[in-house]
């Protein structure tokens, strides 16, 4: 096995691991043994158990940045931007399960210096959002009762996903986007007139 490929298998077995056990759970021989290769011998990839945590969750806000951002700077209609950018939410976490499990649940281990690099992808992505939530607010598409805890509503929702989303269930990514958009663009009551988002709907 190449070297790359050593570094992408310890990885994914870091992930595993820091998923189910969390990261301050797994020791260093944790990881070793189910990548089949001796402590010492896995110093020569990495330099520390934190640097696995660093690129798992790096790569993680990576994904989510790259899913949105071409997304939110097309030239569509800001409820499709709203769908599609629930759609591709919902397929970076079903694809990635585990390392999104890492990326929401583990990142606050980091120490300083890292941590502030994944909380300033998670500022840049949430910002992503309030574009789409403002743009449809300015082309008149939905009017916005609480910008900030409509973007907090929105981004729980979705991000929960990794705590009960299961590869086997029923419903595809696809369609728990689509029902996650349906909800927060049309309502828990569902009535018929002018659309808002972030509180109940005007008729």
């Amino acid at each position: 096995m190449s070297r790359k490929g050593r570094k992408e298998q310890i990885l994914q077995e870091a992930s595993h691991l820091f998923s189910h056990k969390g990261y301050h759970g797994t020791k260093i021989r944790d990881i070793s043994e189910a990548s089949g290769i001796l402590s010492g011998s896995l110093y020569a990839h990495i330099q520390s158990k934190e640097d696995l945590l660093f690129e798992i969750t790096d790569r993680g806000g990576d994904a989510f940045l790259d899913a949105l951002r071409p997304i939110v700077e097309s030239e569509a209609p800001a409820e499709e931007k709203f769908r599609r950018g629930l759609k591709a939410h919902v397929r970076v976490i079903a694809e990635n399960l585990e390392a999104a499990t890492v990326f929401f649940h583990e990142w606050k281990a980091l120490t300083d210096e890292r941590r502030k690099i994944i909380q300033e992808k998670r500022d840049e992505y949430e910002a992503l959002w309030a574009r789409i939530l403002d743009d449809g607010e300015r082309r008149g598409e939905w009017q916005l009762t609480d910008a900030k805890f409509t973007r907090l509503l929105l981004l729980s929702a979705a991000n929960g996903l990794y705590q009960w989303y299961r590869p086997e269930g029923d419903l595809t990514p696809e369609e728990i986007a689509r029902r996650f958009a349906d909800i927060l663009l049309n309502g828990v009551a569902g009535k018929k007139g002018e659309r808002t988002i972030g509180g109940c709907e005007q008729v």
